[in-house]
């Protein structure tokens, strides 16, 4: 394994994050854990809810790694939809991206697409 990179439970390689500003969540109780971090410190946050065997979705991943560097103050979490299936089963295309602010989920992006994720990153924080 590459140094700078660990494996998540899904399979997808995840890059080490210096600011700690990208968590995975690793179940349902866990991705629940994290919708009440997100409403109670009304951080504004952006979910990638994805799978592994998602060709588009391992596309955008190491983008939406990379991005979660650049944006700081927003916090980046990725939910794989086999490992939280009680949470995410209102998700029905992947990627999905939602975004947060204040506690409440302000927008939806489906699909990839780098430039338009930074965009509404940047819109966002």
């Amino acid at each position: 394994m590459e140094k700078g990179i660990e494996e998540s439970k899904s399979g997808i390689n995840l890059p080490k994050n210096p600011q700690g500003t990208l968590v995975t969540a690793t179940s349902d109780d866990n991705l629940k854990e994290i919708f009440h971090q997100i409403r109670t410190s009304k951080t504004p946050a952006v979910i990638n809810y994805g799978a592994s065997w998602c060709r588009v979705c391992s596309q955008i991943f190491p983008a939406f790694c990379q991005l979660s560097n650049k944006f700081p103050k927003l916090s980046f979490v990725y939910a794989d939809i086999d490992e939280c299936p009680e949470t995410t089963q209102h998700i029905r295309y992947t990627p999905t991206f939602h975004f947060y602010r204040d506690g409440e989920r302000v927008d939806e992006m489906f699909g990839a697409g780098e430039e338009r994720l930074r965009d509404r990153l940047w819109l966002h924080s």
